[in-house]
């Protein structure tokens, strides 16, 4: 199975949220996924981490953002935070969540490699 590996370029919890659903759904089926945020994308990463649909996800049965990181940290997602990133919201990599590593867009590119699927959310 080909890796998957998302880029999510903007601060929009939904679209962090379908990233963090695909890869799971990856890791799921025994596949590498990998999610990469950049720029003011990683103020989303925020604690505590919360988005303003998660009341509606809820309430229809669904995980918060916080519960799907939770889970797709723990199916083997490499969640990653953009270094300059995280200097543009004001955080630092003791504020990211347990899992989430630092890395800038020249490392996470030599780690994609020619197979694998490349997606901007």
């Amino acid at each position: 199975m080909r890796e998957l590996r998302i880029v999510v370029a903007t601060d929009d919890a939904e679209r962090l949220r379908g990233a963090l659903v695909m890869a799971a759904a990856q890791a799921a089926l025994g596949g590498r996924a990998a999610i990469f945020l950049q720029l003011d994308a990683v103020g989303l990463l925020r604690s505590p981490m919360v988005a303003p649909q998660d009341e509606r996800h809820r309430a229809a049965g669904l995980p918060s953002l916080a519960m799907l990181a939770d889970e797709a940290l723990g199916l083997g997602v490499a969640i990653l935070a953009c270094q300059s990133g995280l200097a543009l919201c004001g955080l630092s990599a003791k504020d990211l969540p347990d899992g989430v590593e630092v890395a800038g867009p020249v490392g996470f590119l030599q780690q994609t490699g020619d197979e694998a699927r490349l997606i901007f959310a």
